[in-house]
């Protein structure tokens, strides 16, 4: 396997490095998993006695399932970052200045978090683009948070730097969720009578978390050095040819081409479980908030662990072995979501899922370090796995959506369970691959 010389591994710098996590995940859990999802559905959903009688909602005069509106307004963001992360990726590689537009995605991100707070039931046009430019902020900034790790970590120190960063983030997101859940459930004891105040104060919450914790991380990591050669091909241009030199170099190295074709599959699962979880739990299984947050927390919790577990599973059995084994139970998980109908039945899915969420994610990133080739262009590099994660999202939370407005959100599942099963199948041979190198 080719290794890549790290620039730096002070603990001080990957302590800094980690504390990113710590700061965005607050928004990966309260706006993408839990009390925006819940707000979203209870303020688009039309109800009589307790009953739903209508889910459609209206956006710029056209009628759409609320579900669905959610799922293509996810899409449309991790669509459009796609598109402009290569630009911005290539000029921060020859100008060295990726904290720059690390911050720019961050404070973007964080500033569209706390405008949620003007999302109420007359302004969901306003509720969904400023949803999705949040989502346009948290993934743009892990464009450039991510092109860190090689040059901070040495090779040896990868998975267990990645598995910091997620776990990290589990720790604070769930510190803040706590704080947002306080507010949400026992608004009496503030004296807050207007119920959408609360999941909106939780939205400014998130913001300034993020904005604030990520300081942190801004005044310890390098800034970059400049490339000493010009683009070739002009600023704009120039990082769609760096992907495009990228993907001639893959064709040298079939143990990541191989690979990177497995992440897109079962990345199409794993994100879009991610972000439609909630919206499941609220409209096929009809849970409270209450049951919502409960599973939400069990998952956050059992991540942090999973994450460490998978790493040293990592240490002994390789990377590409434990992937498998964990796409493959991915797939099981799917197939039981398909039969779950009841609250204790999604805790017991929740709670394999927190398992093996920060596990893939955090092997996923730290598989790529390793298999990448010797050199000075990791943010184009960790572009074309961003572009390549951001594909996936589009392309799984488009079908999700497309399925469930011309069937129902259960269908859409079998979808998942054939994307991940593509996954597993390809990354087998990546495995394979792995070994005849070896």
């Amino acid at each position: 396997m080719e290794t890549q010389v790290a620039t730096g591994s002070s603990k001080r710098v990957q302590r800094a490095w980690s504390m990113y996590d710590w700061a965005n995940s607050a928004y990966n859990l309260v706006i993408t998993s839990t009390i925006f999802p819940a707000y979203y559905t209870a303020v688009t959903t039309q109800k009589e006695n307790g009953h739903i009688i209508g889910d459609s909602v209206s956006f710029f005069g056209v009628n759409i399932k609320n579900s669905t509106l959610f799922d293509y307004s996810v899409a449309a963001a991790y669509l459009v970052i796609a598109l402009i992360s290569p630009i911005l990726s290539s000029i921060a590689d020859y100008r060295g200045n990726k904290k720059f537009f690390m911050q720019l995605f961050c404070y973007t991100g964080a500033i569209a978090c706390c405008s949620l707070y003007f999302f109420k039931r007359d302004t969901v046009e306003l509720g969904v683009i400023f949803s999705a430019i949040a989502a346009l902020g948290y993934c743009g900034s892990l464009v450039f948070y991510n092109s860190y790790l090689p040059e901070i970590a040495l090779p040896d120190e990868r998975d267990r730097l990645s598995a910091q960063g997620f776990a990290y983030g589990y720790i604070g997101s769930v510190i803040l969720q706590v704080i947002c859940f306080v507010f949400v459930l026992a608004p009496d004891l503030f004296g807050i009578t207007d119920d959408s105040f609360p999941p909106r104060l939780s939205f400014v919450l998130v913001g300034v978390w993020w904005l604030g914790f990520s300081q942190i991380t801004f005044r310890n990591m390098p800034r970059g050095e400049a490339l000493p050669q010009k683009p070739q091909h002009g600023v704009l241009w120039n990082g769609f040819a760096e992907l495009r030199k990228v993907w001639a170099q893959l064709s040298h190295m079939p143990k990541l081409k191989t690979y990177l074709a497995s992440f897109f599959f079962y990345s199409m699962g794993v994100q879009t479980v991610m972000l439609a979880a909630t919206i499941f739990g609220t409209k096929e299984l009809q849970l409270e908030q209450g049951q919502l947050i409960t599973a939400i927390l069990v998952i956050q919790l059992v991540a942090i662990a999973g994450a460490y577990i998978m790493a040293k599973l990592s240490d002994r059995f390789g990377n590409l072995r434990v992937l498998l084994f964990v796409v493959l139970v991915w797939i099981g998980v799917c197939i039981a979501a398909y039969y779950t109908y009841t609250a204790t039945q999604f805790y017991v899915v929740a709670g394999i899922v927190g398992l093996i969420m920060g596990g893939i994610q955090s092997l996923s990133r730290s598989t790529y370090a390793k298999l990448m080739p010797v050199t000075h262009d990791t943010t184009s590099f960790f572009s074309f796995y961003d572009v390549t994660e951001k594909l996936a999202i589009v392309v799984g939370m488009f079908s999700f959506g497309f399925i469930d407005s011309i069937m129902n959100m259960r269908s859409a599942i079998v979808a998942l369970i054939a994307f991940f099963a593509i996954g597993a199948v390809v990354l087998a041979v990546a495995q394979r691959k792995n070994e005849i190198a070896a």
